[in-house]
């Protein structure tokens, strides 16, 4: 048992190291890592944002991004998870749902006795979450909803999923959808170019029924939800793709030192520099964008203004959109300098090429965050899309 004065780094190091060599082996078989879960239990890592009257560590924004570039650097796919888990569920919850939903499903999911998934992208809604069909119908003591989710990052083992669907009035409204329930059939997908060690699947609702009490916030706010969750979900991307980029250039150090071509370590070559100098000044450009969008999302949730949230929206939007192509940069330049053995599962860059790609996609792809950068210097009224 973990003593309660531990710095969290400390722990998130230790958890780090006893997953590192059962990662690489899930990673090789290509198989969903269930040894995670009971790990982070053990080291009590599954609360991270959730404030402490609700049994987590109350990291702030700020710190909590310090913790998920530490997780990243062993995997995007750990790392989201802790994305699926926490950024988008925990944070959600605590923010939007009742007390008896806080006691129910947030406090057990501090201890992995729920997990949580959040269900926003469809088949057809990715880019447009707008365009969901997934509905819902007041049923008076019930919803009955209707639909399909794909692309869901622990949809497979979630015990709560945060579901959004529109109304016969065309408002979209959020609901805390339990899996253990009928009415939802869900399949893993298993055909992903990366980070096969993460659960990601799709899940369908056949009249599922949703009690009254099952609403998250109320039926309005089902996109203000959403882009909070969204706001949270794009910090840890970027965090992410920080720690992506920490690992390759650790990783790169010490091979370059210990590779030997033309008679000397590899690290004495001029073009094997430049890739490392590159490196750490992505490095180091993108954990500061990702710093200052973290603090600027502590600054809404304490101010709750929308002037604080369109600051925290842009500078979570730059930051994302700069750490995943710096990421995907980094891990390129790491296989380069690895060569024959960067093309290879067997070493870290490659897995974290492959994996670090889907990072420029999902919570919003580098052509959105361009849009919203942009209107955000432009103002209102020249949003390229609605």
């Amino acid at each position: 048992m973990l003593s309660e004065n531990q710095d969290i780094l400390e722990i998130v190091s230790q958890f780090c190291d006893t997953l590192r060599p059962l990662e690489d082996i899930f990673y090789l078989e290509r198989k969903y890592n269930d040894q995670l879960i009971p790990l982070a239990k053990e080291f009590n890592i599954l609360g991270l944002p959730v404030k402490s009257e609700y049994d987590g560590l109350g990291l702030s924004n700020v710190q909590y991004a310090q913790v998920i570039e530490k997780i990243s650097a062993e995997g995007s796919g750990i790392r989201t998870f802790f994305s699926g888990h926490s950024s988008l569920g925990q944070k959600t919850i605590q923010r939007y749902g009742t007390e008896d939903q806080k006691q129910k499903y947030l406090i057990p999911s501090t201890k992995g006795d729920v997990i949580f998934a959040f269900a926003l992208t469809e088949p057809e809604a990715g880019s447009e979450p707008l365009s969901m069909t997934t509905n819902y119908v007041n049923k008076g003591d019930h919803y009955l909803l209707n639909g399909v989710k794909h692309l869901i990052t622990n949809a497979g083992i979630a015990d709560v999923i945060i579901t959004f669907a529109k109304g016969p009035d065309n408002w979209v409204s959020a609901f805390l959808i339990d899996t253990h329930c009928e009415g939802i059939e869900r399949e893993d997908l298993t055909t992903k170019m990366g980070m096969p060690t993460t659960n990601t699947s799709m899940f369908e609702l056949s009249n599922y029924k949703v009690p009254k009490e099952n609403l998250l916030g109320n039926k309005t706010q089902g996109w203000e939800i959403a882009k909070y969750s969204l706001l949270n979900g794009r910090l840890s991307v970027s965090a992410g793709c920080v720690g992506t980029i920490a690992d390759c250039l650790n990783e790169s150090i010490g091979f370059a030192k210990g590779r030997f071509q033309h008679g000397k370590e590899i690290a004495k070559h001029q073009l094997i520099q430049e890739h490392l100098s590159f490196m750490k000044t992505n490095l180091e450009s993108s954990r500061l964008m990702t710093l200052r969008a973290a603090e600027l999302i502590d600054q809404f949730e304490l101010d709750g203004s929308e002037e604080s949230f369109q600051r925290a929206d842009a500078a979570v939007s730059e930051a994302k959109f700069l750490a995943s192509n710096l990421a995907w940069d980094a891990a390129d330049r790491s296989v380069q300098i690895f060569g024959g053995r960067g093309w290879s599962f067997l070493y870290r860059p490659g897995r974290h090429l492959v994996d670090t790609r889907v990072c420029r996609i999902y919570e919003g792809t580098d052509e959105i965050m361009k849009l919203k950068i942009a209107s955000s210097l432009l103002g209102r009224g020249f949003e390229a899309y609605s």
